[in-house]
């Protein structure tokens, strides 16, 4: 018998849906229900929701080895630190 480890990053979903398909589901949510609210910095909002569960989830994938994060992420590893600090990860 073949001893398979659980990749605990796979989720099941019933309908495969996009991160973009996603995205334009929750800005279209956002704005719907902004009742009267001026919406501003939005674009510092947005990445404040997402860089911080990206942060989580790479690192933790990682075994918090942050050059392998940065690499994944595509970023140096000095600006990984800089984000995780920002998060309080560090």
């Amino acid at each position: 018998m073949e001893n398979k480890k659980e990749n605990p990053y796979t989720v099941e979903l019933e309908t495969p849906v996009t991160l973009r398909e996603n995205v334009t589901q929750v800005l279209k949510h956002y704005f719907a229900n902004l009742k009267g609210e001026e919406p501003q910095h939005l674009h510092d909002f947005f990445i404040d929701e997402v860089e911080e569960p990206l942060l989580s989830i790479v690192m933790k994938y990682c075994r918090n080895n942050q050059s392998e994060a940065a690499r994944i992420l595509g970023v140096s590893r000095g600006t990984l630190r800089t984000m995780l600090k920002k998060y309080g990860m560090l």
